[in-house]
């Protein structure tokens, strides 16, 4: 079953799905194990849990960054550690841009490079364990900011978002792929259904991992809606805020501009 959704980023500190936890140490460290788990089957249980559709959702973003075909086109993708948003858009600039991929976790970083080598993406990237909150990069560096699924994992949401304006360049874009709050009223509750009993019972039978998809699942109810997720990144400082629904509101593309 369904259950309301907090009212802004500040409260997902201390929320683990619907648990609440001691402190953001303790929400992290568990996040932490739970992509641990998870790592090797992260892109194939994606897959299995959205009908593919996380893929047309990626591309959607990557078509509305539109990043140029330049060579000194910078971009940093954050909690993006198996490389399926940094390769789209690498090739979306038809080689020519070059990414650092940051992820807090090693074995999700460990994926994307072994993936990056087999695409032969290498030299467009580099992977960087790093924590979202406390970027160890350059102010004003990057020309765009690329986050996908990863910020609802985050304990300290403001926190992350400070970062990302502080490392993009003055006209460098912010964009947030995540799963957001259905509006359609019978899709809510087909939504509900298929999260609660499909999702967990599938990373059961496929990763043997029941526990992490029950998590993930519950985050993204407990993470702030579409209205409330653009007011924290205005908060951050970022300008001409805007998101797009995808699929009736299951996912959401989040822009936003350091002007």
């Amino acid at each position: 079953m369904s259950q309301s959704r907090v009212t802004g980023a500040e409260a997902m500190e201390t929320a683990y799905g619907y648990a609440t936890v001691s402190g953001r140490g303790e929400k992290q460290e568990r996040v932490n194990e739970v992509f641990h788990r998870v790592a090797e089957r992260y892109d194939l249980m994606n897959d299995l849990m959205s009908g593919g559709l996380h893929r047309a959702w990626k591309a959607a973003m990557v078509a509305w960054l539109s990043p140029p075909h330049r060579p000194e086109y910078r971009f940093l993708d954050v909690a993006g550690g198996t490389g399926d948003v940094a390769f789209r858009i690498v090739e979306a600039t038809r080689g020519r841009a070059h990414g650092t991929v940051l992820d807090i976790n090693a074995s999700m970083l460990a994926v994307g490079a072994e993936r990056a080598i087999k695409k032969k993406l290498g030299g467009n990237l580099t992977f960087t364990e790093g924590n979202a909150e406390e970027l160890p990069l350059l102010d004003n560096h990057f020309d765009a900011y690329t986050i996908a699924f990863g910020i609802r994992n985050v304990p300290r949401i403001g926190e992350a978002l400070k970062e990302a304006y502080r490392v993009l360049k003055p006209g460098g874009r912010f964009m947030c792929l995540e799963f957001s709050e259905v509006d359609l009223p019978v899709l809510d509750k087909i939504y509900d259904a298929w999260s609660f009993n499909a999702i967990p019972r599938i990373g059961e039978l496929v990763a043997r991992d029941r526990d992490s998809y029950a998590y993930l699942v519950e985050s993204i109810r407990r993470f702030p809606n579409q209205a409330n997720f653009a007011a924290a990144i205005r908060e951050a400082g970022f300008e001409r805020v805007d998101y797009r629904n995808l699929s009736g509101g299951i996912a959401a593309i989040h822009s936003g501009w350091k002007l």
